[in-house]
């Protein structure tokens, strides 16, 4: 595992991230953690939770997409 400095930090944001690490009963150094990995996902993960985002969709016949070209809808 890498270890990463940061610097700098308003103290603003240093206190939001205690306030949220607190509220969710973790270290500041997890929350920054699971900041990071929550934004950084794996490619494949992300695909696979857009896969999973498209299931909850109505489906959609072709005469339904004909039926909105026709009234101009994107």
């Amino acid at each position: 595992m890498a270890t990463l400095t940061i610097r700098n930090l308003p103290g603003e944001l240093i206190e939001r991230l205690k306030a949220s690490a607190k509220a969710g009963n973790r270290s500041m150094e997890q929350e920054v953690r699971e900041l990071l990995e929550a934004r950084y996902q794996q490619k494949s993960d992300l695909i696979q939770a857009i896969k999973n985002s498209w299931k909850e969709l109505p489906e959609t016949s072709a005469k339904d997409m004909d039926a909105w070209r026709q009234e101009g809808r994107p």
